[in-house]
Order: structure tokens, then sequence, then C-alpha cells
């Protein structure tokens, strides 16, 4: 028996050894891991805030830098289409406000080699300019002349006012940079029990509430 209980004790021991050993091979894990980001990446990148003051700035010196400068790309379509429509708008109105304003001139004159006004007669005249009459013509002339004046500075003041705006739009977008302004409407639909004594006029009902929030 005591040979048996030798050998018994004897593997307790050597099983007890190993699994000694076992753990003591095991790495043992750290309590917390410490994570070293490489430099450049985009949490360490500091995150874009436009300053206002420079958009107005840079949207002063040339229209549209504002919105390059606060990353509003999209807008500069818009924006230079419509000093391209203005300009051409200027450009033309003014062709003919000369055209006009130099006929007009011509034809109130007593130089007969002054006859710009002779390209602007209607076309049953073409032939024989100076058998229009020139009292009625000269009215023509200068209407014509005020028309596209008024439209050409009319042209003038719509391009002030869309560098005035694109100077205001660079400030407000970089105000508003960081406002958020993702729709956030929801809407429940519950079923609800109208009692007797919320109404005087109607006995226990069911129905549906619906609610709106954002």
């Amino acid at each position: 028996m005591l040979k048996y209980r030798n050998i018994v004790c004897l593997l307790f021991i050597s099983i007890a050894f190993q699994l000694t050993a076992q753990q003591d091979t095991v790495p043992k894990q750290p309590d917390s891991i410490a994570v070293v980001l490489p430099p450049g990446t985009a949490l360490e990148k500091k995150m874009f805030k436009p300053d206002p003051k420079k958009a107005v700035f840079y949207s002063a010196i040339f229209p549209g830098l504002g919105q390059v400068y606060n990353r509003k790309y999209w807008k500069l379509p818009i924006l230079y289409g419509g000093f391209m429509g203005l300009s051409y708008a200027i450009t033309w109105n003014n062709s003919h406000y000369q055209e006009y304003f130099g006929g007009y001139r011509d034809i109130l004159d007593s130089d007969p080699n002054t006859n710009r006004w002779h390209k602007l007669v209607p076309y049953q005249y073409r032939d024989d300019p100076e058998s229009i009459d020139k009292n009625w013509f000269s009215g023509v002339l200068k209407d014509r002349k005020n028309y596209f004046r008024y439209y050409r500075d009319f042209s003038i003041i719509l391009t002030v006012a869309l560098y005035g705006l694109g100077i205001v739009d660079a400030y407000v977008d970089a105000q508003l940079f960081e406002f958020d302004v993702s729709p956030d409407l929801s809407m429940r639909v519950e079923p609800v029990i109208f009692k007797k004594a919320d109404s005087n006029y109607l006995a226990d009902s069911y129905g549906f509430r619906c609610s709106f929030s954002f």
C-alpha cells in the first residue's frame, strides 16, 4: 500500500510541476494597451475651422476665394456663372447704347459726314435714309439709347450686388461652419384611448395620436 501511495504522490507532484511550468511559459497580457499613432494620421490632424475675417478678406480680394477658403467648392460654378452672365449683359447693352448714342448725336448735328444713324433706320428706308422723318427718328434713337443705358447700368448694379453677396456668403459660411443643419425631424404615431372624462361630448373612444419632434 505504501508503494502505491508513493507512486500516486509522485504522479500528483509531476502533474503540478508541469502545470506550473506551462503557466510560466504563457506570456502575460498587459493591463492596458498604449496605442501610438504614426504622425500625419487623420486623428492627429487638427480639425479645420475657417476664420470669418479671412473669408471676408479673401472674397474682397477676388470673388470666389472666400468660398475656396471655406471649402464650399460647389458654389463656385454658381458664382462665376452669375458673373459671366452679368458681364455679357453689360457688354451687350453697352455696345447697343454706344451705337444708338452715336446715331442720335449724328442726326442732331448739321454735319453731313456724320451719318452713323443711317445704319439704324428701318429696313424700308435703307436705300434712301435721308427720306425718313428726322424729328420722329431722333425720338426713336433717344428712346433706344436710354433703354440700353438703363439695362447696362442695372447690370452693373447687379454685378456689384453679386460681389457683395459673395462676401456675405463667405462670412456666413465661416460663422456657421460648425452649425449642425442636418434634418432631425421625426414623427410618432401611437394609439390612444379617449376617456369620457376628457370630453363632455364623447364617450370612451379609440383613436390615434400623431406627434412631431424636431
